[in-house]
């Protein structure tokens, strides 16, 4: 199986480089190149082999004709065996490996050697019904040979005199030759080949250089470095590409910046307005309470009107606090004091501060520690815990379980569950479980909050609505974050009331 991926990406691999332009650039010069070398390299050899036996042929032809004419010019008629083998004899040149032949009136042929097999009856025929000289090339046992064949004419009117001569040649010499010239061409084309292959890379190179220069340019701009820039050369369509890339980098990085700027400037007037309302807010909460316990004092409509201002106080400080949180998480100010904490421990005093342990069902193992800072941890944990009992249904109960490297610890409801179209931005900040509900305790920042915190830790905070019913929130924390840092501007802030 491991053997099967392995040829799989390494045939992935093989198949994404030969759908490169580089490779089909050179794959392209390449074949024409070996067109090229193998149409010069034919038509040579082709051109150069019909020369070669064009000249043998002619040579060896004449040279017959002269000796046939010189060898019967005082030849007896009819001719005995003798003068048969004279003539056979006399045809055949000593410094030529060849074989002379004749015979009178379609008798048995009269051989100067042993390579008459070449003259086959059908050539016979041709060259008495012709009248005339007859040459082709036969090959016999692997090895061309030329036959050539006359009649024997005599006297003035030319008339047959029954007489036939043949001379058979090796053409070996020349077959060897012809040899020669086909490895002359190959060795004469694979250079040229070499050479295209060499040309084929400069110009993939020289071709491909400025998309490669694109594609480095396309990814620093796609990681934010927003002020790459490309030098344009030539008139040629990949200048103006360049061009055009240098346009689009600029329009997008004063689009970009304008953004960060209106994006720092939006984050910091909610900084600054979350701030300054802090003491105004705490004046207020102080007041707000005094009129609560008052309440019971006053008379018809105050006692209502004290107890809402109350409430609604109540609601604006944990809206500005939850604003200033969030601006400290968007600003890179959040930092993590970290401790040495019992998991279950914490959970436990996160739900008794908050009056909600009969409310909550628990299954934590004892002995689950980590390093985690508390405070973030217990806003993590009041959210999730909080939010469950305000959008769900009883019981509630919280799980925890330790693995090898992380915690995770499960927070469950029997409620419906959360609405399919919403799930997906649970965590959206001022997302509410119920849209209709305009005004509720929750300011829709919480559970934002505390995705931001487990990111803090380096962990994650996941939503799902089980088949058995209700929602539950996961959060799974690394048992050993990044090392401590501390932020003295990151305490508590005063007057903000616990989820």
């Amino acid at each position: 199986m491991r053997r099967d991926r392995g040829d799989a990406r390494l045939s992935g691999r093989l198949s994404g480089w030969v759908r490169g332009l580089r490779p089909r650039l050179m794959i392209v010069c390449v074949l024409l190149a070996v067109l090229s070398a193998v149409t010069a390299a034919g038509l040579v050899y082709r051109q150069a082999r019909d020369l070669m036996l064009a000249r043998t042929e002619w040579s060896l032809v004449n040279e017959f004709r002269l000796r046939v004419a010189t060898l019967t010019e005082n030849m007896q008629h009819p001719p005995d065996r003798p003068a048969l083998q004279r003539l056979a004899n006399g045809v055949a040149p000593s410094f030529l490996e060849a074989t002379g032949a004749a015979a009178y009136r379609g008798g048995g042929l009269v051989a100067s050697g042993d390579d008459t097999g070449a003259i086959t009856p059908e050539l016979r025929r041709t060259v008495l019904d012709r009248d005339r000289l007859f040459h082709q090339r036969v090959v016999r046992s692997g090895t061309p040979y030329l036959v050539v064949g006359t009649p024997v004419m005599l006297g003035k009117q030319a008339t047959s005199s029954g007489v036939e001569v043949y001379l058979v040649v090796s053409l070996a010499k020349e077959q060897r030759e012809e040899e020669l010239l086909v490895t002359a061409a190959r060795n004469g084309a694979i250079p040229v080949v070499l050479l295209a292959v060499a040309l084929a890379l400069v110009a993939a190179r020289g071709v491909l250089r400025p998309v490669r220069d694109l594609d480095r340019a396309a990814r620093r701009l796609g990681a934010g470095e927003l002020d790459t820039r490309l030098k344009a050369t030539g008139g040629d369509e990949l200048a103006r590409l360049v061009n055009t890339f240098n346009a689009t980098a600029a329009a997008l990085e004063a689009n970009v910046s304008e953004l960060r700027s209106m994006e720092v400037q939006a984050r910091r007037f909610v900084a600054d307005v979350s701030h300054e309302l802090r003491t105004p807010l705490a004046s207020i909460l102080a007041m707000a309470d005094m009129f609560e316990e008052e309440a019971g004092h006053l008379e018809g409509d105050l006692e209502k009107a004290a107890r809402l201002m109350n409430l609604e106080v109540g609601r604006l400080v944990r809206l500005v606090e939850d604003l200033m949180e969030i601006s400290r998480f968007d600003a890179g100010a959040a930092k993590l004091v970290l401790d040495d904490v019992d998991t279950a421990d914490a959970i436990r005093a996160c739900l008794r501060t908050r009056g909600w342990t009969g409310r909550v069902g628990l299954d934590l193992p004892a002995g689950v520690r980590i390093r985690m800072d508390p405070r973030r941890f217990d806003v993590i944990v009041a959210n999730l815990v909080g939010n469950a009992l305000r959008h769900g249904a009883p019981p509630v109960t919280v799980r925890l379980r330790a693995e090898a490297e992380t915690v995770v610890i499960e927070v469950r409801d029997a409620g419906d569950g959360v609405d399919p179209r919403i799930l997906p931005h649970v965590f959206d900040r001022f997302s509410k479980a119920d849209e209709a509900r305009t005004r509720s305790d929750g300011s829709g920042l919480g559970l934002a909050i505390a995705r931001e915190n487990a990111r803090l830790h380096g962990g994650t905070i996941e939503v799902a609505n089980p088949p058995e019913g209700g929602a539950a929130f996961t959060l799974t924390l690394p048992r050993h974050p990044r090392p401590p840092q501390t932020d003295p501007d990151d305490a508590s802030p005063v007057g903000r009331r616990e989820p």
